[in-house]
């Protein structure tokens, strides 16, 4: 349509739409004349550098991977920022650790300097007992001087020492607890007290909690399940050796003296080495393993506040 009032309002509304385009288009192009640079995008943040710390455990068979609790340990309840390293190796005493270089090697591991913090826990006790030619420690003399030579060492390096009173067995005797590691532990206690060095008493802490479920619930923490003689030997509240057939003792006759239970020879069935995948009241199997990892994880954050947000309980 070419009216010509049609075209009057075209032109009227082409006019006005170019008069409000054109305030902004002269501001804008005596910007760009002005010569001004475009707003800048933020710059950034720097990258924080890692405050990273390390964990070393120093210990036996009921410390190191497979068949103590120190694996779950590193596995589960350590964060990101923690190098953890197991270093605990089977049928090691405060002697033969030292002796044979594995000391050595985790004095190298102590004086990395990437850590801002490298701590140390060190459990022995089971191989220092009488009974183990090459590896028994004098409990009076021998282990304590032994423990505060390990301490010392350690604090040259820089590092942290904590004590770790050892893991309980799992023996019974009258639905009693032979808790037979309790000196070494009031040992590790004393040289803790001592040298005011931070303890961890997993030996009094797994000993209640083994006396509180009893020989057959104790016995799921083994590697492998009893044989059926020593699973009816747990109910009567008394072990008997966990590697042999022997029979459960009959009930004595009215008036008799009770009939002893054989002992189980600690000495003959925990080895040098990693322990052989078996049923004993010593190693751990995962449960185990889990289950004492997490009590050391309590225990950690307790004794050493500073480490409380590195671990995961």
């Amino acid at each position: 349509m070419n009216h010509p009032v049609t075209r009057l309002l075209t032109g009227a509304l082409a006019g006005a739409l170019l008069a409000s385009a054109a305030p902004a288009a002269f501001a804008q192009s005596a910007t760009v004349s002005a010569g001004a640079a475009p707003t800048a995008a933020p710059a950034p943040e720097p990258t924080r550098p890692i405050r990273a710390s390390k964990i070393i455990l120093i210990g036996d068979s009921t410390t190191q991977s497979n068949s103590g609790w120190g694996g779950r340990f590193c596995s589960d309840h350590v964060v990101s920022f923690v190098a953890c390293l197991n270093l605990a190796r089977g049928g090691r005493s405060t002697s033969n650790y030292r002796a044979e270089g594995s000391w050595d090697i985790a004095l190298a591991e102590m004086s990395t300097g990437a850590y801002v913090d490298t701590w140390v826990l060190i459990q022995f006790g089971h191989n220092d007992q009488p009974g183990k030619p090459g590896r028994s420690t004098d409990l009076a003399t021998e282990f304590p001087q032994n423990l505060r030579r390990y301490l010392a060492e350690t604090r040259a390096r820089g590092a942290i020492p904590v004590l770790v009173t050892p893991l309980t067995r799992r023996q019974f005797v009258d639905g009693k607890l032979d808790n037979d590691l309790e000196p070494w532990a009031a040992a590790i206690r004393a040289v803790a007290a001592e040298t005011n060095t931070p303890l961890l008493d997993l030996n009094a802490d797994s000993s209640a909690a083994v006396q509180a479920m009893g020989p057959s619930l104790a016995a799921g923490f083994a590697q492998s399940p009893p044989s059926p003689v020593v699973a009816a030997a747990l109910l009567t509240g008394t072990t008997i050796p966990a590697n042999t057939g022997a029979p459960v003792p009959p009930a004595p006759a009215a008036g008799a003296a009770p009939a002893q239970a054989p002992t189980q020879n600690n000495a003959a069935v925990e080895p040098m080495g990693d322990a052989k995948l078996s049923f004993d009241y010593t190693h751990l199997g995962p449960t185990g393993a889990a289950f004492f990892a997490t009590m050391v994880t309590r225990e950690l954050a307790i004794a050493v506040p500073a480490l409380r947000r590195s671990l995961i309980n």
